[in-house]
């Protein structure tokens, strides 16, 4: 199917979301991905990202990082004005907010587009939210991070010390009944995220995870 753009704006140093409408009979939840593609230069480009809204209702939205390794398809993406349209399959993925009573999420580098979707769902839904997001350089989707906290959200961000990750982890993830706990972001940064939820006490092989590779 395809989806219209119909906004774009830069949420952090590199990266920018795009809102589409949403096509007739999709339907995403927060936590789940889209497969975008196109054709450049003739070739077909294709590549799947995790929903940054945490509904689908009228519009939908992603995330996008623009970076050296990105690629011809991020470049792509960046260029795409309202009105533009996109073949869009999907949504994907089992692992969502599913109405738990407490959303942990815990989000490295990109994986900050899903955080802020699944905790705005959590508060949508008057449930707690906790995100603590590792980054490198500058945040992301702070605005949206500052509004959370305003809604009475735990956000914590941080850098690239482990000890650091390891207590903020341990600070947000308690084990209580209607707790889910989710991590989004590239392999290393999975790894040391349920390496933390185990030492934190809680269940890493019940928590919902998305490694970006």
């Amino acid at each position: 199917m395809d989806a219209t753009v119909v906004g774009r704006e830069s949420v952090g140093p590199n990266t920018f979301t795009l809102t589409f409408d949403t096509p007739e009979g999709f339907e995403g939840l927060a936590g789940q991905f889209v497969r975008l593609s196109g054709e450049i230069d003739g070739e077909e480009y294709a590549r799947f990202y995790t929903l940054s809204s945490p509904g689908t209702g009228e519009t939908f939205e992603i995330t996008v990082e623009v970076a050296p390794e990105s690629g011809p398809f991020s470049d792509y993406l960046a260029a795409l004005q309202s009105g533009d349209e996109v073949e869009v399959t999907g949504p994907f993925g089992d692992d969502y907010y599913e109405g738990e009573g407490r959303a942990v999420v815990l989000a490295g580098g990109p994986g900050i587009g899903a955080a802020v979707a699944i905790a705005e769902a959590a508060v949508e839904n008057d449930a707690e939210a906790a995100v603590v997001y590792r980054y490198e350089g500058e945040p992301a989707h702070e605005a949206r991070l500052d509004a959370l906290v305003d809604a009475g959200a735990d956000v914590t961000l941080l850098g690239e010390d482990d000890a650091e990750f390891e207590r903020a982890v341990d600070s947000v993830v308690t084990g209580a009944d209607e707790e889910g706990v989710f991590v989004y972001g590239f392999a290393d940064f999975v790894e040391a995220a349920t390496d933390a939820i185990e030492a934190a006490g809680g269940d890493a092989e019940g928590a919902k995870v998305e490694s970006f590779g």
